[in-house]
């Protein structure tokens, strides 16, 4: 990771990026659009608040095959080389997808958002984002060096390299497991202890 420090800055900064545009597009949104999630968000909390929900395991499993998706994902647009902007647009869209749902819990409960945001979406994400921005890096470094050493010098060995980004991202593959469990075992008790801070305000859940 010190050798290719620069390289994780450059994702974790275009990650942040994401996150504010997608907080920033809340405010895009018409009226309409902005009610319909708050019903959404709010028949949401409600059913967790009173403990209708999916069986833990089967979030678990759900979770998990989700973050193995976007990991091999990764890899596989690492080793084509080609697919290294599709890496970047994936970390914005991550960031996005995160900054959106806190921009919508903040536009709907203003600081009861915010805590509900930290107690909710916090503990998985400080897994499956530190995890999903190595791999990344992982995967623009092997790149990189495909490009650098291959394709214009014809010079190094492959292998090691790709033996590097594969473990690199089995290594990660635990942190993304972790982070499922975090949401098919803890969150949901975590959102059913939260919602009642939600409900005083506007009688909305």
């Amino acid at each position: 990771m010190r050798a290719h420090f620069n390289l994780y800055l450059f994702v974790a900064v275009l990650f942040a990026v994401g996150g504010i545009f997608g907080a920033l597009l809340v405010n895009a949104l018409t009226l309409e659009q902005q009610q319909e999630l708050a019903s959404e968000v709010g028949h949401y909390v409600q059913s967790m608040g009173i403990g209708f929900g999916a069986a833990p395991e089967d979030i678990f499993w759900e979770r998990f095959f989700f973050h193995l998706k976007w990991l091999v994902l990764i890899w596989l647009l690492g080793v084509t080389v080609i697919g290294i902007p599709g890496i970047l647009v994936l970390n914005f869209l991550k960031g996005a997808l995160i900054g959106f749902s806190i921009g919508i819990l903040i536009q709907q409960y203003e600081w009861k958002g915010i805590f509900f945001s930290f107690v909710t979406l916090a503990p998985q994400n400080a897994l499956a984002v530190p995890a999903l921005m190595i791999t990344s890096a992982a995967s623009i470094s092997f790149g990189v060096y495909l490009v650098k050493n291959r394709l214009l010098q014809q010079s190094g060995t492959l292998l090691p390299e790709l033996g590097t980004l594969t473990s690199t991202a089995m290594l990660m593959l635990l942190l993304f497991a972790g982070a499922a469990l975090v949401e098919a075992y803890i969150s949901p008790s975590v959102i059913g202890w939260a919602a009642p801070y939600l409900s005083s305000r506007n009688g909305m859940i």
